[in-house]
């Protein structure tokens, strides 16, 4: 696993969409494997997206909707976007509260494909 791949990926994707302000990769057991993040605790970032992450797909999988795309949590500061990135990782995303979802959503995804595929490595 390339570790400055990963965290260039990190880095693209906040530069590529506007109200993105921290990020992080880890194992779906809340492990940490980097983080693009300044002003939160990288580790229990990674430990509570992993929560958010098992329940999405415990939710989604108990009522048959298929496999997990993404977890989002809006609050009042902003928004938590968790995507799966294949069965053993996680991205988490924390964005403000001008964050364009559709954006992240498009420029995310191709990047979890990648990331999955760095991770393997």
């Amino acid at each position: 696993m390339n570790i400055e791949s990963v965290l260039t990926e990190l880095m693209t994707l906040r530069e590529q969409v506007a109200g993105v302000t921290n990020s992080a990769v880890a194992s779906v057991d809340g492990l940490l494997v980097t983080h693009d993040a300044s002003d939160v605790r990288p580790e229990v970032l990674a430990a509570m997206a992993a929560v958010a992450l098992g329940l999405g797909k415990s939710t989604g999988a108990e009522v048959g909707m298929g496999e997990l795309r993404e977890v989002i949590t809006r609050c009042a500061g902003g928004h938590i976007v968790v995507y799966a990135v294949g069965q053993t990782n996680l991205l988490v995303v924390l964005g403000d509260e001008g964050l364009d979802i559709n954006r992240l959503h498009l420029y995310s995804r191709p990047a979890v494909t990648r990331l999955g595929e760095l991770l393997a490595a």
